[in-house]
């Protein structure tokens, strides 16, 4: 999350972690105890799920203070096993929400934290250590999703025990969903750990380091995200919403390549000794220059192009005229209103990982292998792509969009 905020240029005052904050969690969940609000429940997960359906109160609520003291003492010593034990608040047995009827507040968990090791077994749910920390960090706003008003409720109600007077305000806004695509962070964890997914920055993820490594801006993405408001309203949009902005950041700045993907091999019969031509850096701006292209009668073409257009005559960009074939014929050089195509006599190998995972493989014109990490270049007729890895054997590349 730091690595994602540090990309998106969101400031922060102060990094904090759950897990260094536990003794105060403990030290809450005792005051709690204690005015008798709340209790421990040593019921199995299908009873306590029936009595909540039922509306009736567990075995439990009813011990004294002390009792449950004693048997939360007993769970922060290690005498109950996962799933024996919770603590739970006394809320509403008939509230209309059967998930907020005595919602349980502290869990066992035996297993070892990346960050404290196996200090701690009795860990908070998150809306207890929310209420904890909203409070005693001073928090003024809390900005969540409107499916979390479970968790103001919880927070509330914990306040309202405990006297807490100084309170934040509760901020939600709907839901902003990206059209087929389905976003999960436990899945995609565990797709990593199979090594189904390549890591965190896999363009499958939709991370910010996914659209960080495929060279959308994070002023791209602000601007999406700030042009829909905060609204209680969910939204769903198609992902080309968030790449016309991008489009609109990096247009101006990315240089022009040819790429051409699954090449195929054509000799042009006919063509005049031409050894180089010059194509712009960028159409729109032709103060930025020309690079210069390698040419000659052997060339290469996406195999896409040279199976839709054999037989045809089309345009080498930047180049001549041919009609398309193995042995291609060469026309003219005049300039005209076909169709174009790109292409190399040579150049350097390229790998262009695709959104879904998979790899387009070709040939880029050889100034692609100067480039450098990092610059974002529109492969002509490919699209926007952000160059991942440059060396003398290949060039690695990920796709933006169009």
């Amino acid at each position: 999350m730091k690595e994602g905020l540090d990309w998106a240029g969101v400031e922060y005052d102060e990094v904090l972690y759950k897990s260094d904050r536990i003794p105060l969690h403990y030290e809450w969940a005792e005051k709690l105890l204690a005015t008798g609000e709340a209790y421990v429940c040593e019921c199995d997960a299908e009873t306590l799920r029936k009595n909540r359906e039922a509306m009736r109160a567990c075995v439990h609520r009813i011990q004294d203070v002390d009792e449950t003291i004693a048997m939360w003492k007993a769970m922060l010593a290690g005498e109950y096993g996962e799933g024996e034990a919770v603590m739970r608040l006394k809320t509403d047995m008939a509230h209309p929400n059967p998930a907020f009827r005595d919602r349980v507040l502290f869990r066992v968990a035996v297993r070892e934290h990346p960050r404290v090791g196996t200090r701690y077994r009795v860990w908070p749910m998150l809306e207890f250590s929310w209420a904890v920390d909203d409070a005693l960090l001073g928090v003024t706003h809390v900005l969540r999703g409107k499916d979390l008003v479970m968790e103001d409720l919880m927070e509330t109600r914990i306040w309202d025990i405990l006297q807490v007077e100084r309170r934040p305000r509760f901020v939600h806004f709907g839901i902003l969903r990206f059209k087929d695509l389905e976003l999960s962070k436990s899945r995609y964890r565990k797709e990593i750990a199979a090594g189904r997914l390549t890591g965190i920055d896999d363009p499958r993820t939709w991370t910010l380091q996914s659209l960080r490594r495929r060279g959308i801006g994070p002023a791209a993405l602000r601007e999406f995200v700030l042009s829909f408001g905060l609204s209680l309203n969910d939204i769903e949009v198609p992902a080309e919403t968030l790449y016309a902005e991008n489009r609109r950041l990096i247009d101006k700045d990315a240089n022009r390549y040819f790429f051409v993907p699954d090449p195929v091999a054509i000799e042009i019969a006919g063509l005049p000794p031409i050894e180089r031509v010059k194509a712009p850096l960028h159409p729109d701006f032709p103060g930025r220059g020309v690079r210069e292209i390698p040419a000659g009668p052997k060339v290469q073409v996406a195999r896409e192009d040279f199976e839709k257009f054999r037989g045809k005559e089309v345009r080498l960009k930047d180049f001549c005229n041919v009609v398309l074939d193995h042995r291609a014929r060469f026309v003219s050089m005049a300039k005209k209103e076909i169709p174009k195509i790109q292409w190399v006599t040579h150049g350097v190998q390229t790998h262009l990982v695709m959104p879904d995972g998979s790899e387009s493989r070709g040939l880029s014109e050889p100034l692609v292998a100067t480039l450098k990490v990092d610059d974002v270049v529109q492969f002509e007729r490919v699209g926007f792509a952000r160059i991942d890895h440059v060396s003398k054997a290949e060039v690695r590349a990920y796709f933006a969009h169009r």
